[in-house]
Formats: C-alpha cells, sequence, structure tokens
C-alpha cells in the first residue's frame, strides 16, 4: 500500500513538472502533429487560393464570379437620376406605334449603350435574309467558348444541331454559343458576318448602332433606344423570328441527353400579353434590357426597355406601360364621347 502511493506521488510530482509517463507523452504527440498538420494544410490553402492563375476555364470562371458587379454604362453616365412619369426602373424607354410610328412615351431614347443579348435580334436578322439553308448541321466548336465573360452554356462542344434549332436557342433561350456558331459557319466567316450586321444597321438607318461580334458579349456592341425600335420592326417582318423568338420552350438532344430550353422572357406565357416579338439581355455593363413587339389597346406597340438595374424590374416596367397604355385608351375614348355630346 505504502509503495502505491509512494508511486502516486511520484507519477503526479512529473506531472506538475511538465513529464508525462511513456501513453500519455505519445498520446500528446500524436495531439501535437495533428495540430501542426492542420496548420500546414490550412497555409498551403491559403498560399494556393493566392496564387494568379490564368483567365482560363473553371477558374476563371471561379474569379469572375467572385468580383462584384461592374456599373453599368447609363449608371455611370447618370442616366438613372432621370425621372419620369411612369417611375420606370430602366433608364432608358420608349414605347411608339409600329403602324404610324407615334411615340408614346420616351426616356432618355437617344443615350447609346450597351445592348448585350438584344444583338442577337441583328444576328438572326441577318441569317433570315441570308440563303443559308436552316437545315445545315452546325457543330459547336471550342470557338463558341465564351473568353470573355466566362458564361456558362448547356450546349458542349461537339453538339450538333440545325441551323434553325441554333437561331431558335439564340432567339428564345439567349444561348451565346449558338450565336457564336451561326456568325462563325457564315460564308466567309466571323469577320464577314459581322460586317454585314452593320452594314445592314446602316441600311436601316440606326446611325447609333454598332456591332462587334454576334452575341452580345461585348460591351462594345452599342444602341440607342430609337434605333433598337427600328431593328425590332424590321425583325418582326420575319415570320422565323417572329415564331422562335415567342416559343415557350424547345428540347433539344445533346450527347445522349435531351436538354428542355426556356424563354429567358416569362411574359411570353402570361396571358395578359399578346407579344409577336421579342428579346432579352443581360451583361453587367448594359444592365438588363428587353424589346417587344406587343398587341395593345388596339394597337402594335413596340417596346424597348434598356439599363434596368433589378432582376425582374425590366418585366416591372413593361407591366407598368402596359397598365398605362390600358388606361389611356379608356380616357380618350370617354373624352371624345363627352365632347360629342356637348353643345356646339
Amino acid at each position: 500500500m505504502q509503495k502505491l502511493i509512494s508511486t502516486g506521488v511520484f507519477l503526479f510530482a512529473l506531472v506538475g513538472l511538465g513529464f508525462a509517463p511513456p501513453a500519455a507523452d505519445a498520446a500528446q504527440k500524436k495531439r501535437e502533429a495533428a495540430k501542426s498538420s492542420t496548420k500546414v494544410s490550412t497555409k498551403a490553402r491559403a498560399r494556393q487560393a493566392l496564387v494568379v492563375r490564368k483567365p482560363r476555364s473553371a477558374d476563371a470562371r471561379r474569379v469572375a464570379r467572385a468580383e462584384p458587379p461592374r456599373p453599368s454604362f447609363g449608371q455611370a453616365f447618370g442616366l438613372h437620376d432621370a425621372g419620369d412619369a411612369l417611375d420606370l426602373k430602366s433608364s432608358v424607354a420608349l414605347v411608339l406605334d409600329q403602324d404610324t410610328n407615334e411615340v408614346l412615351f420616351s426616356k432618355n431614347s437617344q443615350a447609346v449603350l450597351p445592348i448585350a443579348s438584344l444583338t442577337k435580334l441583328m444576328t438572326a436578322v441577318v441569317v433570315a435574309e441570308s440563303t443559308l439553308s436552316l437545315d445545315e448541321a452546325i457543330v459547336i466548336t471550342d470557338d463558341d467558348v465564351d473568353n470573355e465573360k466566362f458564361s456558362r452554356s448547356r450546349l458542349r462542344v461537339g453538339t450538333q444541331l440545325r441551323r434553325e434549332e441554333m437561331l431558335h436557342l439564340a432567339l428564345m433561350s439567349s444561348e451565346n454559343r449558338a450565336a457564336h456558331a451561326l456568325g462563325r459557319t457564315y460564308p466567309g466567316g466571323m469577320a464577314v458576318f459581322v460586317a454585314e450586321m452593320n452594314r445592314k444597321a446602316r441600311s436601316l438607318g440606326m446611325s447609333d448602332t454598332r456591332y462587334v461580334e454576334p452575341t452580345g458579349l461585348s460591351s462594345r456592341n452599342q444602341s440607342s433606344a430609337r434605333d433598337l425600335a427600328i431593328l425590332v420592326k424590321a425583325a418582326h417582318e420575319h415570320r422565323i423570328i417572329r415564331e422562335l423568338s415567342t416559343s415557350l420552350e424547345y428540347e433539344v438532344e445533346v450527347g445522349n441527353r435531351q436538354i428542355q430550353f426556356h424563354n429567358t422572357n416569362g411574359l411570353v406565357k402570361s396571358r395578359s400579353w399578346d407579344i409577336g416579338l421579342q428579346k432579352t439581355g443581360y451583361i453587367s455593363e448594359a444592365g438588363r434590357c428587353l424589346v417587344m413587339q406587343t398587341k395593345m389597346a388596339g394597337r402594335h406597340l413596340i417596346m424597348v426597355f434598356l439599363d434596368s438595374a433589378g432582376k425582374y424590374s425590366r418585366i416591372g416596367d413593361a407591366e407598368r406601360v402596359r397598365r398605362w397604355i390600358i388606361e389611356t385608351a379608356q380616357v380618350v375614348p370617354a373624352a371624345l364621347a363627352t365632347q360629342a355630346k356637348s353643345p356646339l
């Protein structure tokens, strides 16, 4: 008994002096080694995160998504400071009668701004007015991959679709690779296609417009609301553009899978709207954009909304204009009726 007590006192003293029995010592060393390994691993990951890689593939896309959104050109120019009677969130807007060219509403309509995927409307016009077969097969290649904005696409490299299908996805779902492939496979290549886009713009009188590529990913594709109204009117003359741009959905075979694509403009599904043509667009420099041809209150109207700040605000602006048009149409006939009943 005395021997056990002496042994316990001896061990207690060793611990108190910073020593530990062999088993405890081994356990302690194991814990310290684990902590050291964790610290090294953490530092290694931190150093790895600081490594600057070339802007390619997934790495570049992660960096791009981590960057804060850039202010749009409209914000930089102070266009959002301009108020309007309808309190629109778009800094630029234009509503006109398609048949008479009467301007019903205008806000900064002469401002020249990036137009994002509204560009694809001119891409479609050039394709529609060409003699190219819509049944010709087009294959997505590495050249069609977006290396400017690193935007995503469900059309994998190697995907083969007919030219009409590429046009369908470019208009309905704003598919960038499809639009790029349409320009790349034009006779003479991309340079000739872009030159044709600009030639067509000049022939229509779109003096504020310039194109540098067919997708709208470049902020150097620029136009004004006035010019875009001219483009919508010209594009509406083509049945294929009317039908494909207002299509609700379309399914294509990509690899061994069937993939469903949907319209980027939710208004095409609304019973409150009769839309004959539409196109949406977005890049940070352009904000949210929308153009439409629609029938409303007995009139054929063209609507242009550029540089809307919120994700859904361009749709909200379109609804505000729709309500205003309907209310105005109800007030004018009532005023005319009252005037007709008034004594001479």
